[in-house]
């Protein structure tokens, strides 16, 4: 008697698996080059940018996915106080075209949260399309008299809340508050040093 056999399933290379972690100093060139494939090299005068403009992330929040040794997928949050409300703002999330139907955009989203609630956060607020974030919890709910250091659309101002009424009351500018980078050395002093 033969034994049925089971048919081999082959994986295309859409099928490979990713990976998500905690951004590494490695991901920085990968992860620019991803956000300006996204986003266009314009990026940098969005109005979301200058609440990440020389801060560093918030602890445990800055997230890569990978995926065949490959930067597919980031993203970060940031420290803000929204109206004299501590919050954290979301962005950017990117993921490379060539992989968009891997469900590698949700999974960052899901797995970021996790860590701000983890973490202690007790709001997230983001600048983004209402109807795909609205998946995660973020509404325009809280966010009505909040505003942005530039111009935004109204209707794209979303927050979630961890701790009921984390943004009760909230009015006024978002502006960052996070640790600034430190600053780079340059590089005659360096150089002035080894000589």
């Amino acid at each position: 008697m033969t034994t049925p056999r089971k048919p081999q399933i082959t994986l295309t290379s859409k099928a490979a698996p990713f990976a998500i972690r905690a951004e590494r100093a490695a991901d920085v060139a990968m992860r620019e080059a991803l956000l300006d494939a996204c986003f266009g090299e314009n990026r940098h005068g969005r109005t979301c940018q200058r609440l990440r403009d020389r801060r560093a992330p918030a602890a445990g929040l800055a997230l890569s996915a990978m995926r065949e040794g490959k930067l597919v997928g980031t993203v970060r949050l940031w420290h803000v106080s929204a109206g004299g409300r501590p919050a954290l703002v979301l962005g950017p999330l990117a993921v490379d075209p060539a992989c968009r139907e891997l469900g590698i955009g949700a999974a960052l989203m899901h797995q970021a949260l996790a860590a701000a609630r983890a973490r202690g956060h007790a709001a997230v607020i983001l600048l983004g399309d209402a109807p795909y974030y609205a998946r995660f919890g973020f509404s325009g709910e809280n966010t009505g008299a909040l505003s942005l250091p530039g111009p935004f659309e109204r209707d794209r101002l979303l927050a979630i809340e961890f701790a009921e009424g984390a943004l009760d009351g909230a009015e006024g500018m978002i502006v960052p508050t996070g640790a600034p980078l430190p600053k780079r050395r340059s590089v005659r002093a360096l150089d002035a040093r080894a000589a």
